[in-house]
């Protein structure tokens, strides 16, 4: 897969089928969905998945071949220029990083609550992918479940770092 609408095609609208959305229905999954930020008035974030008429996750896609460390600040822009996303994907189809805000309301954090490497899927990432199934989908669920894995993530870091480096306190 050299392109970025290969990988959409083979690997990323699979995977939310799989999840339960009708990847042809535009009232559950919009294809590049239009968001205006700043003096941009006409920005197009790849999907939007719609609940009652109004946009609750962005997907952004990239090229499976493409690294996703420079693209968050896209999704950022498409996420804080529409109040009703909870929800941010940043994907290559391969990889899947997952966003919301929870350290400023509306606002995109910089770093995602849970990544998942689907050439190295963790069994208990299984239960996470699955809260974001169009039959499962709970918004605050999801919610509170990333604010345990942020500082779940937090701990282990700092856990770690302390292993390796004990501070003197």
């Amino acid at each position: 897969l050299q392109t970025e609408e290969a990988t959409k095609m083979s690997l990323i609208l699979p995977f939310f089928q799989l999840l339960g959305y009708n990847v042809f229905d535009p009232k559950q999954f919009v294809p590049e969905y239009t968001t205006a930020y700043g003096t941009k008035k006409d920005s197009r974030v790849d999907y939007a998945i719609m609940r009652k008429g109004t946009p609750v996750i962005f997907v952004e896609a990239k090229a499976c071949n493409e690294p996703l460390d420079r693209h968050s600040s896209q999704l950022f822009q498409y996420f804080n220029a529409t109040p009703s996303t909870k929800f941010g994907i940043l994907t290559n189809g391969i990889l899947y990083k997952f966003y919301t805000d929870l350290d400023k309301s509306n606002l995109m954090d910089e770093t995602p609550f849970l990544e998942i490497d689907m050439l190295n899927i963790k069994d208990n990432q299984v239960q996470h992918i699955k809260r974001f199934s169009r039959s499962q989908f709970d918004a605050e669920a999801i919610f509170s479940t990333a604010a345990e894995l942020k500082y779940i993530s937090q701990f282990r870091t700092y856990f770690n770092s302390e292993l390796s480096d004990p501070s003197d306190g």
